[in-house]
Formats: structure tokens, C-alpha cells, sequence
């Protein structure tokens, strides 16, 4: 199997799927390097394969010693990773947490769209700097000599925050994160801001942790849907990531279908770009302006149109591959839901036309 990102031929890989051939027939196995830190992107528009490929990494990830893979859900899409009886190691926090001392008071303000000048803004600032949990904020802020108003708006900013229910003084550390088995962090139904606080928490918390000491598992994050943290407050944690992470060991895996959105750091650190099929023009002009020269011809031209397949920017050995991403071993929760999937035989009407039937009937008749 040759594997995408190393030059040598030593080490875990994970077992990415196959070469695609010009005829679309698939070609020679082929995997991806988890021997050496990497910073990886992956596109896709809805339903082509940006999420599965991460699944698939994920379930390599998991079961390869020395690596720690953590994935940021957003959709609770990942669930299927702990669904295989250990065969493959995970495990779903359902309702995330982490200590409210983890984001930085500078971020304060940030999260609620302020300035650190703006009275309210200050004051948030000030209290997270003399107080590590939001219960100790709100005494503060309380207790503060500002004004009425400015307090009252501070206090609400803060009962909001609190209604994430993403805070709590024993959240999730980087310790916790690098366990023997993949950790899905379940995200669905929270506030994009609340998830921006986990990405940023558990993103600075695994480099800090890499950088001081010498874990015994080496970290991969793999965030989905990270489109919605551009901008926010956890783009300074994961624009560290993507450059400085690889040197302490810190392999971080970025997955959107809005490649626009990202920015153009990401892309043009990243030494491992797998792009799905891509139809929005400003999508592929933007990640075409972030391509290395290397790549012949267009990237219009070289994307895929099937679902799974991609092509794949390899700047580790300056190539360009073709490949059809392999099935998934555990249930894939990201497939669209189908009506068909809840019919029964009670559900069928007993006379009559079907209603495709009659809708396709009513269609042609108003034409």
C-alpha cells in the first residue's frame, strides 16, 4: 500500500481506500501517513464524502497505538465510531464540558461580539482574569464598582454563557483527551459559540500539552463543519495549531464544505489537502489561489463529480493523486435521513395511486 504524506515506506498508516483510475475503476490500495504530524483540510459540498473521510480516518486513528484522535461533531454524525462492540476503541461525550478558566480573558469580550474598550467588554475581561469559574465572574462583576447598566449587562452575557452549558470546573483537560481511544466530542444542538469555546479549549490545551510535556499518545484533532469557528474565538488556537502544532506533535484535520470560509493560512499550511467535489466558483477559485504550483492544470478541472472520490494534494512529496475513499467499518450517522427508511406496510396506501405516482400525475398534468 503506498501511503499519502511520507517519503519513506515505515510506520502506521491509516487505510485510506484506493487509487482511482482514468476510467474510474479503482487501482492499488493506498493510506495516509499517522507516523508524522500533519495538518490536513478536506472539502467537500454536502453529500460527496468531507465527513465520511474523516469517519475513516478516525477508525484507523483509533486503533493505532501511540495516536489519540479527537473529533469535534457538530452534527453527532461520529456516534457510529463507538457502535462496533471495542472494535473500534471510542467513546461519545455527549454533553462536553470544560473549565471556564480555559478561555482567556482577552477572549471574553470576543464571545459576545464586544470590544475589550467597551465598558461591558472591560468588565467581562476583569472578571475572568481575577475569577476561574462562572459563578466567581458573576460575584464580581456583581460586586464591581461600574455602573448599574454596564453590570446588568455583564451578568447577562455571563447567565447566558451559562445556559450552554458548556462551562464547568471539571470539563474535559488535555489528560482526559489523550486516552487510548478516540474521543467524539457530541456538539449537536449547541450554540456555534458554545462549540467555538470547546474547539478553542481543547485545541489549546492539546498543543500546551505537547509543548510541555511528552504525552505517551500524540494527539490528531479532527474538527467537521470548521467553517463555523472562523472568525470566533477559537481561530487563534487553531491557527497555532496549523503552524506551529506539527513541531510538538499536534496533528490537527480540518473538514468544511465552504473552503471560502477558511483562512488562507489554513489552507496554505495544510501539507495534505483532499478535496471532494466542489460546484460553487468562489469555493474552487479560493482553494485553487492556495494550491502549489506543482499541481498541473486546474483544480477545476482535477476535482472529482462521484461521491467519494477525491483528489488529493500531497505536499509532503509534491504530488497529486486521484482516489476513491474506502467504506466505512462503523455506522456512518451522516447519511441523509430517507423516508423510505421509516415505511411499513401500514404506511402504504391501499388504494389508489402511490403518492410519487400521484405526484408525478399532478406535475405532467400542470405542464
Amino acid at each position: 500500500m503506498h501511503v499519502l504524506g511520507r517519503t519513506d515506506e515505515t510506520g502506521p498508516a491509516v487505510h485510506l481506500g484506493a487509487y482511482r483510475a482514468a476510467d474510474g475503476s479503482d487501482g492499488a490500495a493506498v493510506g495516509l501517513d499517522l507516523e508524522h504530524p500533519h495538518a490536513a483540510v478536506v472539502v467537500g459540498k454536502r453529500g460527496y464524502g468531507k465527513s465520511h473521510t474523516l469517519g475513516v480516518l478516525a477508525e484507523d486513528a483509533a486503533r493505532t497505538a501511540g495516536v489519540a484522535p479527537v473529533i469535534v461533531d457538530p452534527m453527532g454524525e461520529f456516534g457510529g465510531l463507538a457502535a462496533t462492540d471495542g472494535a473500534v476503541p471510542a467513546t461519545v461525550v455527549e454533553a462536553p464540558t470544560v473549565p471556564a478558566d480555559t478561555l482567556p480573558p482577552a477572549s471574553w469580550p470576543e464571545l459576545f461580539d464586544l470590544s475589550s474598550t467597551d465598558p461591558v467588554g472591560a468588565l467581562l475581561w476583569e472578571a475572568a482574569s481575577h475569577a476561574s469559574s462562572l459563578g466567581a465572574m458573576t460575584t464580581y462583576v456583581h460586586d464591581s464598582g461600574a455602573d448599574a447598566d454596564v453590570r446588568r449587562a455583564a451578568r447577562n452575557h455571563l447567565h447566558l454563557a451559562d445556559s450552554w452549558g458548556v462551562f464547568d470546573a471539571a470539563g474535559l483537560d488535555a489528560d482526559a483527551l489523550l486516552s487510548t481511544q478516540a474521543t467524539v466530542l457530541d456538539c449537536a444542538g449547541l450554540d456555534d459559540r458554545a462549540t467555538a469555546v470547546l474547539v478553542r479549549a481543547v485545541a489549546a490545551g492539546l498543543y500546551e500539552t505537547c509543548v510541555e510535556e511528552d504525552p505517551p499518545r500524540l494527539p490528531w484533532l479532527l474538527i467537521d463543519e470548521a467553517h463555523a469557528f472562523v472568525g470566533g474565538v477559537a481561530e487563534p488556537a487553531l491557527e497555532t495549531v496549523v503552524t506551529r502544532g506539527r513541531s510538538p506533535g499536534v496533528s490537527l484535520v480540518v473538514a468544511t464544505q465552504r473552503p471560502r470560509a477558511l483562512p488562507p493560512v489554513t489552507v496554505s499550511q495544510a501539507d495534505l489537502l483532499l478535496a471532494h467535489r466542489l460546484t460553487a466558483d468562489e469555493d474552487i477559485e479560493g482553494l485553487a489561489a492556495a494550491t502549489p504550483t506543482y499541481l498541473s492544470g486546474s483544480l477545476r478541472e482535477r476535482l472529482p463529480s462521484d461521491p467519494g472520490a477525491a483528489v488529493v494534494v500531497d505536499d509532503v512529496t509534491e504530488s497529486v493523486h486521484g482516489i476513491q475513499v474506502r467504506e466505512r467499518e462503523t455506522p456512518d450517522h451522516g447519511a441523509d435521513p430517507r423516508v423510505s427508511a421509516r415505511q411499513s406496510s401500514s404506511d402504504v396506501p391501499q388504494s389508489g395511486h402511490s403518492p410519487s405516482t400521484t405526484g408525478t400525475g399532478a406535475a405532467h398534468s400542470g405542464q
